[in-house]
Order: C-alpha cells, then sequence, then structure tokens
C-alpha cells in the first residue's frame, strides 16, 4: 500500500474526543467538569487530540521497569505536538512471573485494550509493551479497535556477563543448569550468574519471543524505524518514546489507522523478518492470532513458503553468536530489511506516513557479522520449519537452528 499523496486532515471539531467534550449539554458538562476537578484548564485539554498511553507497567513486570519515566517522555512528546496525553494502565504479563503461562491472558489484555479504547474519549493510542504475550496483547486489542496506534516497545535489556562471558538471558541458563546439576557449578558461581544474566531494565536480549515480536512489530510498520532494538536503557530509547508521542498526534490528525497498515503484503514482511532472525516459533501463534484481527487469511502454508526462501542473516542467539545490543549497533530491524529488500514489499505504509522502503532508504548494515551478507548467511532457508505427517495432520513448527 503506498503512501497517501494528500492525506486527509481531520479538523478538530471531529476529533473523536469531541463528542464527549464540545456538545453544549449536561453530559459534556460533566465531562469538562472532571477535567477541571483534575487541575486541567480548558485551554490545555479540549480541542487537542486525546492521546491514551496504555501502560503495561507493574511492579513484577521485570521487562518494563524503566515505563515510569518513560512514560513521562511519551507524555512530553505528546504535549510537544499540541496533544493532551492520558495513561491508561492495563495488565502487565510478566512472563517471568505469571504461572502456569502468561499465554493464558493474552487475550484478556486484547480485550482489555480494545474496550479501554472503545469507551474512554480517546483519539490515538500509544501502546507501550515488550514482554512476550504483552506485545501481541497490545496490538491486537489496538486493531480491533482501530485507532491511530503506534507501537513503543520496551527494548532489550543489556548483554549479560559473568567473568569473561557474555551471558544470552533466557538461554545460557540452560547450559549453566546443567553444570550446577553435574555439581560443576557451586553456590558461589551460581548465585554470581543469578546476578549477572540479567543487568537491568527491557526484554530478555536474546532472539527470544520479546525480541522477535518487536522486530515483526517493527517490519509491520507498527513502530517508528529502529526502536525494535534500542535498549531499554539507552538514552536513545527516551528520544524514542518522546518522538512516539509527538508522531501519535501528527496520526491522529492525518486519521492514519492500523487497517491501513496491516495489508497481507504487511504480515508477509513480518513473515520474512521473522525467518531471516531465525525467530521464536512463538511468533507464528501470535501473527496468526494479528492477521485474524486484521481480516488478513493467513496459514501455516504461508509461512512454509516464506521460510523456504528466506535465509536467515541475523546471527543472533539462540541461533547464532551475537545479542540484542550488538543487533541495534550493527544496523537493527531497518538494515536486516535493507538486506532483504527484494524479498519484502517497500510500498506498505507505516505509522510514519510514509512506506517500508522509503523509511529503510538509508539503512546500512554496520556489521556484517551480525547481520550477514544474503549470499553468505547462517542458514540458506528460514528459521522455521513447518512439518505435517500422522502426529500432527494439521501441521506443525520446530526449530532446525
Amino acid at each position: 500500500m503506498a503512501k497517501q499523496q494528500n492525506p486527509r486532515r481531520v479538523e478538530p471539531g471531529d476529533l473523536r474526543s469531541q463528542r464527549w467534550f464540545a456538545p453544549d449539554d449536561l453530559r459534556s458538562f460533566g465531562h469538562r467538569s472532571r477535567l477541571r476537578q483534575m487541575g486541567y484548564s480548558a485551554e490545555e485539554a479540549e480541542g487537542r487530540p486525546v492521546i491514551a498511553i496504555l501502560n503495561s507497567w507493574s511492579d513484577l513486570s521485570q521487562c518494563h521497569t524503566h515505563f515510569p519515566q518513560r512514560v513521562q517522555e511519551v507524555k512530553r512528546g505528546v504535549w510537544q505536538a499540541g496533544g493532551f496525553p492520558v495513561e491508561i494502565p492495563v495488565l502487565a504479563l510478566s512472563e517471568m512471573f505469571m504461572k502456569p503461562t502468561a499465554m493464558f491472558y493474552r487475550n484478556l489484555l486484547a480485550l482489555e485494550v480494545e474496550e479501554m479504547l472503545r469507551c474512554h474519549p480517546v483519539d490515538g493510542a500509544v501502546l507501550m509493551g515488550g514482554c512476550d504475550k504483552t506485545v501481541p496483547g497490545l496490538l491486537m486489542g489496538a486493531i480491533t479497535a482501530n485507532l491511530p496506534a503506534i507501537f513503543m516497545p520496551a527494548g532489550p535489556m543489556l548483554a549479560g556477563r559473568w567473568r569473561d562471558q557474555r551471558l544470552g538471558s533466557g538461554t545460557d541458563v540452560w547450559k549453566y543448569w546443567s553444570q550446577r546439576q553435574a555439581g560443576c557449578l557451586d553456590a558461589c558461581v551460581w548465585r554470581q550468574l543469578e546476578e549477572g544474566i540479567a543487568r537491568s531494565a527491557g526484554t530478555c536480549m536474546t532472539m527470544g519471543t520479546a525480541s522477535t515480536l518487536a522486530a515483526i512489530a517493527e517490519a509491520l510498520g507498527m513502530t517508528l524505524p529502529g526502536a525494535a532494538t534500542i535498549p531499554a536503557v539507552h538514552a536513545a530509547h527516551s528520544r524514542m518514546a518522546a518522538a512516539c508521542g509527538r508522531r501519535i498526534v501528527e496520526m491522529v490528525w492525518e486519521d492514519l489507522r492500523p487497517a491501513q497498515i496491516l495489508s497481507a503484503a504487511a504480515f508477509d514482511n513480518a513473515i520474512v523478518a521473522d525467518m531471516a532472525l531465525a525467530g521464536s516459533t512463538n511468533a507464528i501463534i501470535h501473527l496468526l492470532a494479528l492477521a485474524g484481527r486484521a481480516g488478513v487469511p493467513l496459514s501455516l502454508d504461508r509461512f512454509d513458503a516464506l521460510s523456504r526462501t528466506t535465509p536467515v542473516i541475523g546471527n543472533l542467539r539462540p541461533a547464532g553468536e551475537f545479542l540484542m545490543e550488538d543487533f541495534h549497533d550493527a544496523g537493527g530491524v531497518p538494515a536486516l530489511l535493507a538486506q532483504l529488500s527484494h524479498r519484502i514489499d517497500r510500498s506498505c505504509l507505516t505509522v510514519t506516513g510514509q512506506t517500508l522502503g522509503e523509511n529503510i532508504a538509508e539503512a546500512e548494515v554496520i556489521d556484517d557479522r551480525v547481520i550477514m551478507p544474503v549470499d553468505q548467511p547462517l542458514s540458506h532457508s528460514g528459521g522455521t520449519f513447518v512439518l505435517r505427517g500422522n502426529l500432527a495432520p494439521h501441521g506443525c513448527v520446530i526449530k532446525p537452528t
């Protein structure tokens, strides 16, 4: 889908939030008076795009511990662009702490997001999330609500460290646990590993579910360019948060909605990115759900077809060698997609109001050990295989790497 040359500009009187605040009636009097109750003047709130900041923070959401600061930075961007920011807390799905699995609550989060956007006087939304099931839950709800929305990834944590070893959270622990069980690591060393494997706020810094879904969100066109890989504690992450706030206000004026972005071609782009990164098999479950919300037909056959023709060029753990910090410094998702430019649809519209091709036009690979050349890949076919047989007549997936 190409960029619109003369996008329609929404008039202030046509803002969705004006249904609550503009009429000269008793109900709107009540709405306006409650804004005054909260300390907002008419000049601050009325006639501006109202931006919902959906914040999936909690004290038990380890991926999102930096969100109290980030939400203030998003608000700063909204104010700068002439909007009116309102923070709305939503479910914090901590993959680490929720038992038996956060997957039980993904659809509940999607429902909550949809209803929070539907029932409140808001014109657009910034979706703040990163932990595994949070990303699809936020996006699913936003797709169904179909208000202008932009996703702000939580960002990966810093690389782990123990002695002279770089540690990957969520992957290297299995190796060291085997050594611990074999009696090769004492309690002191085990404690050192605990303290070194996850050293900052952010998602797991390997190409696990969280990193895969952040990259997919960017390939779909739902994030700012380069947003998926910025480390959570990097100063650039603060700047990106403010940029999300500024951009969502413009998206409201442009009336740019998920339905205009999430085409069948956009989902193909996301699958290509997933396969090129040897991403988590969980991504398939979530992409199918996202496509269903967007009304885009998608099946395992499409994953199979694109996997067979997409080389793995992201040399990232657990399939490869490097971590998310390295991926970001090497050029991130824009550089990866630029390497795959003949395998993706560059005409797809994105939240920037530009096409994917325009977003990645200046991207370059800084380190080809991390983002490998297409003709010298980690693997010549994608990171997920689709299998069928008597044990799985409807299909199953497996990672060969």
